[in-house]
């Protein structure tokens, strides 16, 4: 598998938490109990956190040989 291709994967995964992240979101909005929503809360936050990761890993997996890219200091080795 190319890099180019994993940016793809990276790509679909992130809009897949990014809709999952917005359902929870409205379930949260709507949801009477507290406790429920400070557990939906906790969810959404590692599901933002793995959206962020997946999102910036598709531009570094897709842009990694194009020169001039100044690449995410995150993710260099």
């Amino acid at each position: 598998m190319t890099l180019l291709e994993m940016s793809v994967e990276y790509r679909a995964q992130a809009q897949v938490l990014r809709r999952r992240i917005s359902e929870l979101e409205l379930r949260r909005a709507n949801e009477p109990d507290a406790t429920e929503r400070l557990v939906l809360e906790d969810r959404i936050r590692i599901l933002e956190t793995m959206w962020r990761e997946a999102r910036d890993l598709a531009v570094v997996t897709e842009r990694y040989y194009d020169r001039g890219y100044w690449r995410n200091v995150k993710y260099a080795i």
